[in-house]
């Protein structure tokens, strides 16, 4: 009965999580929606003036600065209008912040099972179990050559932020549009492959 409560309460956890993160990146609420972007834009236009470490450093500093000077000023209060309302950070000195044995063994297991099946699938794709998988993946990687010879990394992973804050937004007001594209797109890279298929020996998979 316990065990059932303590997995009802984490299914609910995760899904408060998972919605939080959906009303982020569909703009429900704008001022919170904008102030995660562009703090997050702006941690990754500093990475790329300055070293992690720099900019770990700044933001600890920021942060301190910003806490001490509100612990002093709360405490002069305090002094001058002689009140006893104590740490004025107490209530977030109490909230249990440490990760318990269920959740640290949930998330090796997950962990784990997307490791293995990575693993599993890379094994398949630089194998040649499927020719037109592996020719397929051989296609991606190739590009990717060209990906990285006009983006570094850094800037890639800025253009992932823009494109998960604003993509979402445009899929949802133009979702028909959208949908219709990308099944004519599919049909005729369905069709080529197809034709791939049916020219290149020992390329067409097996009936189930």
């Amino acid at each position: 009965m316990q065990a059932t409560a303590d997995m009802t309460k984490k299914e609910c956890s995760w899904s408060n999580w998972k919605g939080q993160a959906v009303d982020l990146l569909y703009w429900r609420n704008v001022k919170q929606s904008g102030a995660v972007f562009s703090s997050v834009l702006l941690l990754l236009f500093s990475l790329t003036q300055f070293s992690v470490v720099s900019v770990g450093a700044y933001l600890a500093l920021a942060a301190l600065s910003a806490t001490i000077s509100f612990r002093i000023y709360k405490s002069v209060l305090q002094a001058v209008q002689k009140t006893d309302e104590g740490h004025p950070f107490k209530a977030y000195l109490e909230i249990e912040i440490a990760l318990s044995q269920d959740q640290i063994s949930k998330y090796a297991d997950k962990i784990l099972l997307y490791t293995n099946t990575c693993m599993k699938e890379l094994r398949r794709l630089f194998l040649v179990q499927d020719l037109v998988d592996s020719l397929k993946f051989a296609v991606l990687m190739w590009l990717l050559t060209y990906v990285g010879a006009l983006f570094n990394g850094l800037t890639l992973l800025i253009l992932a932020v823009v494109s998960m804050f604003t993509l979402p937004v445009v899929y949802e007001k133009h979702q028909a549009q959208i949908d219709q594209y990308v099944g004519l797109i599919r049909t005729q890279v369905n069709s080529v492959v197809g034709k791939i298929q049916a020219k290149i020996p020992g390329a067409k998979r097996k009936e189930e």
